[in-house]
Parts: structure tokens; C-alpha cells; sequence
């Protein structure tokens, strides 16, 4: 792992810092001393609000960063990987999440703990505002997709990354739950200081 830079997660919606991938980032970096690098917050149910405390959050290390994003933490991630320039490593990611959320506007739940909140119709235009048409500088890229996402397709992430590092992973689920299979991978691609830039585009399928 390069000594420097900082890992921020991004959790998907109605999750939270407490979810099974979370918690597996977080005690890999505990093993490798680097606890005090990793930034996961709770977002926001505005996207918004959501990417203006990561903003804040970030503002110092934005130089040296890389970013997990899962679900609509990966739609997230892309965003601010176009900003800063950065690595970002996306699991299942959200590609259009303004068709898949608009069903879910009124009250809903929070996962982990059963707390109701809101998720508002002008937050579909919020989301809208940070939609990436197409990303640029593919290298920077890891998707991590599985095919048997009950929740999103895996080939339109296959599409929109294209010509990033790709696994896919054949089966599995949403969650990716057996996720510390490939916490190692993820890792290494988004805190080794200089990975091998020519895989770009290559897909491991397992």
C-alpha cells in the first residue's frame, strides 16, 4: 500500500458506514496500521448534501486519495473521480440511478437501523446534476460486477466502464457477500502507488 494516501468509502442507499463491505475495508486498513486514512461517512439521503459533506471531507487529501463506492456509493465515486482526477474501485455501482430511485421517493428505511427518512423527489434532479455521461481516463477505473445482481444489471456497468480494470464475477449478489474474497484486489488497485496500468481493460472473470 502506498504510505500516503487516503481511502474514502462510499456506502449505497439506505446503507450506512455499518455494512458488511464497510466493516471489511475498515478492518483491513485497521491490519495494515492505515485505520487513520480511511474516511467513511454516513451519507445524507440528499445527493446534494451527500457530495457536499464529502467535499468538506476530502478537501485536504484530495491530492492523494482513492475511492470505494458500492451501489449508489459507485455513482458517487465516479463523480468525484472525474473531479479530482482520482482512482476509484466500484462495486456493483449504480450506473442510472435516476430511473432505479424514482420508485423509492416518499419515507423508506435505513438497512442497519430500521430508522425512517425520506428520500425526496427534487433529490432525482440532484442526482441527475451529478450523472457522468461518460468517463474519461478508463485506467483509473476497477469495477468489481457481479452477474447475478438481483438489484442492477452487471452489463451496463460492464459498458460504462469499459476499458477499465474489470472483474466480473460470475453469480454472487448484490451485496457481493462474500466480499472478503475480493477486498485484497480492490485494495491493492486503489492504494498500490504504481499497478500495473497495462491490465487496463482486461476482464477476470471467475
Amino acid at each position: 500500500m502506498s504510505s500516503g494516501s487516503h481511502l474514502l468509502y462510499l456506502h449505497g442507499f439506505r446503507s450506512s458506514p455499518r455494512s458488511f463491505k464497510a466493516r471489511v475495508v475498515q478492518q483491513r486498513m485497521e491490519a495494515a496500521g492505515r485505520a487513520a486514512d480511511l474516511i467513511c461517512p454516513q451519507l445524507p439521503a440528499s445527493p446534494k448534501a451527500a457530495m457536499d459533506l464529502v467535499l468538506t471531507l476530502v478537501e485536504r487529501h484530495a491530492g492523494n486519495l482513492a475511492i470505494i463506492g458500492s451501489s449508489l456509493g459507485g455513482f458517487y465515486a465516479t463523480w468525484l473521480a472525474e473531479r479530482f482526477g482520482c482512482r476509484a474501485a466500484l462495486i456493483n455501482p449504480a450506473v442510472d440511478p435516476l430511473k432505479d430511485l424514482d420508485k423509492h421517493v416518499g419515507i423508506t428505511t435505513e438497512w442497519h437501523t430500521g430508522e425512517p427518512f425520506e428520500f425526496k423527489r427534487e433529490y432525482i434532479d440532484e442526482l441527475a446534476a451529478l450523472k457522468v455521461g461518460a468517463i474519461t481516463r478508463p485506467e483509473r477505473y476497477f469495477l468489481l460486477a457481479a452477474t447475478g445482481d438481483e438489484v442492477l444489471d452487471y452489463r451496463d456497468m460492464v459498458a460504462h466502464y469499459a476499458g477499465a480494470h474489470q472483474h466480473v464475477i460470475q453469480g454472487s449478489d448484490h451485496a457481493v457477500s462474500e466480499f472478503e474474497q475480493y477486498v485484497d484486489e480492490v485494495l491493492a488497485f486503489c492504494l498500490t502507488d504504481n499497478p500495473n496500468e497495462g491490465d487496463a481493460g482486461s476482464d477476470h472473470r471467475q
